[in-house]
């Protein structure tokens, strides 16, 4: 039962049963680093496991950029061109959302986000290229009523991925796990042991095989570490 396990592996629990691997958000040239941070802890905040972004030229993506609380959770995928990372979209049956002003733009919150979607955004100063704008499926538009015309690109992902978070939710789409059991272990086993796997890494050894309750029980694994010294 999952009130019997210790407090941090429920936690972890809680939130595997709550990710939408189904649900992500494309970066297009977003550079500023607060923009980055505030985008992927959204991400994180409606159950996005992963990111993808491509980078200005003169732009060297560390990881860095973004929050260190958040990027622990949330894995940003960076990708030599627009096409490479929108096919990855592709092949996992996504619709392409562009957020984008154009006269075929529709208003974001008439998408259904229920499903399988990518939300296409971009760069600070002039939005999504013309190359990404062809390639989406839909452009959406958040209506404004004052004399701006658009707002911060990282304002504008948080009211989209939050209407997206409110038809799933209505759908009940959170609180059953949708990952691969291998994610879901690998999760676990690095957010409970980092040091060990660290350990492992450096080592070139498999990671452990955990119990129920998270602890490590992998009797041939603590063989192989002995070996190892």
């Amino acid at each position: 039962m999952l009130d019997q396990k210790p407090e941090r592996l429920q936690k972890i629990l809680k939130l595997v049963a709550n990710r939408q691997p189904d649900l992500t958000v494309f970066m297009e040239e977003v550079h500023k680093p607060h923009n980055l941070a505030a985008i992927v802890r959204t991400a994180d905040a409606v159950g996005i496991g992963e990111v993808h972004a491509t980078f200005p030229e003169d732009v060297k993506y560390t990881g860095h950029h973004t929050a260190s609380g958040s990027k622990r959770w949330v894995k940003t995928h960076r990708h030599e061109s627009l096409l490479q990372g929108v096919e990855v979209a592709r092949e996992k049956g996504m619709q392409v959302l562009c957020a984008h002003f154009s006269e075929q733009a529709v208003d974001f919150r008439t998408i259904d986000y229920t499903k399988p979607t990518c939300l296409l955004v971009g760069s600070e100063l002039v939005g999504v290229s013309e190359s990404a704008a062809a390639i989406a499926d839909q452009h959406v538009i958040i209506p404004m009523l004052g004399m701006v015309q658009s707002l911060n690109v990282s304002v504008a992902t948080a009211l989209i991925l939050y209407e997206a978070q409110r038809q799933r939710a209505e759908a009940e789409m959170y609180g059953q796990c949708k990952m691969p059991q291998e994610e879901v272990d690998f999760l676990i086993f690095k957010s409970l042991h980092p040091t060990v796997k660290q350990y492992c890494d450096e080592n070139q050894l498999r990671y452990p095989k955990l119990n129920e309750v998270g602890e490590i029980d992998d009797a041939d694994w603590d063989k192989l570490r002995k070996l190892s010294h």
